[in-house]
């Protein structure tokens, strides 16, 4: 096979890892939904954590062993560890609260805070093309929240907040590359997190029902599957390719969504994440063009 032909096979098992990886998140995000109203969610963020270590672990002993725990970043580790965990716990509350679609879409926001964090944070030049479509997307973001109307108000900017620090995550991610292995920095926080949410554990332990307990297990492995598949994602293909894959997740949320819960978006979240999803894609065509030229 040709330089091209393995190119095309390459990019190809990217964009199938992709979905593969989102189906795996909404699922998992499915089951948390499921699980919120019965279990505190600390002790969901406990499950999909250490459940997670699961899967998470053997490529690590593969790829090199416990050696790839040595670091030189322990305070770029600790913070990705704190936003992430609070995230996570802002993202699993919304779900118990809102349409699981709702929330997947103001997930979609978190590219606009990674564009905007990355001028103080990383230093990164941001045109004013890119800077009109995060302040379009955030048009988006305020389309689906709907500030003031009503009970729904809160939790739906939690999940804003989630994604703000997701994005944050992101970014200290982007620092923590240049010297630590992908598999170092996943385990890093998924034992952090495990071992935060289980200190809280003693106080708010809810005994799962025995029917309960492969979807809490489930969360875990679905979390940790999801994330080593996305990884091997980026590494088959360009971001710029399969990036846009990830919305597919929306698709996904609202066929479970229906089946599960009979929830249909109102017409106002369809609106806002059409556009959050086009101002994130013209970031990443902006992003693509700046880094090739």
């Amino acid at each position: 096979m040709d330089n091209q032909g393995q190119a095309g096979s390459s990019t190809l098992r990217g964009i199938v890892l992709m979905c593969a990886a989102v189906l795996c998140f909404t699922v998992m995000d499915a089951l948390i939904k499921h699980l919120a109203g019965r279990y505190p969610t600390l002790q969901l963020v406990f499950a999909r954590n250490v459940f997670a270590l699961i899967p998470v672990i053997y490529p690590l002993m593969k790829d090199g062993g416990f050696k790839l725990l040595r670091t030189r970043r322990p305070v770029g580790h600790a913070l990705r560890a704190v936003f992430g965990l609070i995230s996570m716990c802002c993202f699993f509350y919304a779900y118990g609260q809102l349409e699981l679609a709702t929330v997947i879409a103001i997930g979609f926001s978190a590219p606009l805070f990674m564009t905007a964090l990355s001028v103080p944070m990383l230093g990164e030049p941001v045109g004013w093309r890119r800077w009109t479509a995060v302040l379009v997307g955030f048009a988006g973001v305020l389309i689906m929240t709907r500030p003031g109307v009503g009970m729904l108000e809160a939790s739906a900017l939690i999940a804003v907040l989630g994604a703000f620090l997701y994005a944050l995550v992101v970014v200290v991610i982007r620092k923590l590359g240049a010297t630590e292995h992908p598999a170092t920095i996943v385990l890093y926080f998924t034992f952090t997190s495990a071992m935060v949410s289980g200190a809280a554990m003693p106080f708010l332990w809810v005994t799962p029902s025995l029917a309960d307990w492969p979807f809490l297990v489930g969360i875990g492995l679905l979390g940790g599957v999801a994330q080593l598949t996305m990884t091997r994602a980026f590494m088959q293909a360009p971001v710029a390719v399969i990036a846009p894959f990830e919305y597919s997740s929306m698709l996904w949320a609202v066929t479970l969504g229906y089946f599960f819960w009979g929830e249909v978006p109102d017409r106002w979240v369809w609106v806002g994440t059409a556009i959050v999803v086009g101002s994130g894609l013209y970031i990443l065509y902006r992003e693509t063009r700046r880094r090739r030229m």
